[in-house]
């Protein structure tokens, strides 16, 4: 039996990373920067008003009071962010909007609002701080300066920089392709309706397709959902070489049983190298992991169990990080903690089990876990016991015995 450990190992080992792309800055949003920004230029290039106002000296008010307002002439007008600097002399102010650049010689901005507004000469009744309702030269970004290191994942925020700095594409990390594959004769895709009421109806729904979906595009990929797929051994190996030509990434679920409708090995074995072991953890053992394709186009595959709770925490454990690590983000895990349980229960030795659980607390005050299902026969953890959950416990080989009051790493799934 191999241990999470090893097939996690092996799982990252064949997560081909995809060559960056220089894509549309806008296409960038939620992928993760191949190469760094730099600054081009100074931007600013010059001192700049951050308000409608007036610009000039400060010294100029500085004797200026509600009582006593001081009135200086209005020389000039700078409406246009293209304009060059003017210049301003001592003893004068210049109508200036929002964005146009300072005048030489002028180290404030007054507000519109802060004055009478005159148009020939204005008034201004407070003394105003030097570098008042200014924005510096190059308060942005210095020329040569890195302003968005590679690694970052491109929000609004990181596109609106991008595109102050003028730059109209950047390079990225592409979000992976992700094809999702569940495999089962038994399996129907979900027709239901809220008015539906069909106490007699005995299909199996699939779960596992369109929960990994979600889960891969909560993890920064691009999901292609199929199936659910016959059993059958043609049509199952057509549909998975179609998928070939489009996917960086197949993930299936089911077929992987020894019963004689279980086929996906077979299928498998011409297509590529794919190795199927019995994993040490619980629940879940049964996964196989490998590359499908010829050498030039080599596409990782891993193949889930079929059990929807099992499916999902084996994509938690294995296929989210190695997504992550496809799509540039340098962490690739769940955010994790410590938390205590409230209550005691058997795990089985050897194995790493995943026990979802609900957790409450606080950073100050601990957090607490209690399972939801039983935690004792993990096999049986129901779907809608999992969708109850908000973490996973995670119990060691080692441990046998889980007592009250144990302290527990837990990978948080919702934050």
């Amino acid at each position: 039996m191999r241990s999470v450990g090893d097939h996690l190992a092996e799982v990252l080992r064949v997560a081909n990373p995809i060559p960056p792309l220089d894509v549309i800055v806008t296409d960038a949003v939620g992928c993760i920067l191949a190469e760094p920004l730099v600054a081009p230029a100074d931007i600013p290039h010059y001192a700049r008003s951050g308000c409608d106002g007036y610009a000039l000296r400060s010294a100029d008010l500085a004797a200026a009071t509600p009582a006593n307002p001081v009135a200086l002439p209005v020389v000039d007008e700078v409406w246009s962010a293209t304009s060059l600097p003017a210049r301003i002399a001592a003893g004068q102010a210049m109508r200036i909007a929002s964005g146009a650049p300072v005048p030489i010689g002028a180290d404030a901005v007054v507000p519109l609002e802060y004055s009478d507004r005159g148009d020939v000469k204005v008034r201004i009744a407070y003394p105003p701080a030097p570098g008042e309702h200014i924005i510096p030269h190059a308060a942005i970004a210095a020329e040569g300066a890195e302003v968005i290191a590679a690694g970052t994942r491109m929000g609004e925020r990181q596109i609106a920089l991008a595109a102050r700095l003028g730059f109209s594409r950047v390079t990225v990390h592409p979000r992976p392709r992700v094809v999702i594959v569940t495999v089962g004769d038994e399996l129907h895709a979900a027709t239901r309706t809220r008015r539906d009421n069909d106490g007699d109806d005995t299909r199996i729904f699939d779960a596992n397709g369109p929960a990994l979906r979600v889960a891969v595009q909560d993890a920064g990929a691009t999901a292609i959902q199929v199936g659910p797929l016959s059993d059958d051994r043609s049509q199952l190996r057509e549909a998975l070489e179609d998928q070939l030509v489009r996917a960086d990434l197949i993930v299936t679920t089911g077929g992987l049983s020894s019963g004689p409708r279980d086929t996906l090995r077979d299928v498998l074995a011409p297509l590529g190298t794919v190795r199927f072991d019995r994993v040490a953890m619980g629940p879940g053992r049964l996964h196989g992991v490998g590359v499908l394709g010829p050498d030039d186009h080599q596409v990782p595959i891993y193949a889930l169990p079929g059990d929807p709770v099992s499916a999902l925490i084996a994509f938690e454990v294995f296929v989210r990080p190695a997504l992550r690590a496809i799509a540039g983000y340098a962490d690739i895990y769940r955010p994790a903690l410590s938390a205590r349980s409230l209550h005691t229960w058997q795990s089985v030795p050897h194995e790493r089990e995943f026990v979802p659980v609900s957790i409450t607390g606080s950073p100050a005050n601990g957090y607490e876990l209690t399972p939801v299902g039983d935690p004792n026969h993990l096999e049986t953890v129901s779907i809608a016991a999992l969708s109850a959950a908000n973490a996973l416990a995670v119990v060691p080989e080692e441990m046998v015995t889980v007592p009250r009051g144990q302290q527990l790493h837990c990978l948080v799934l919702e934050q």
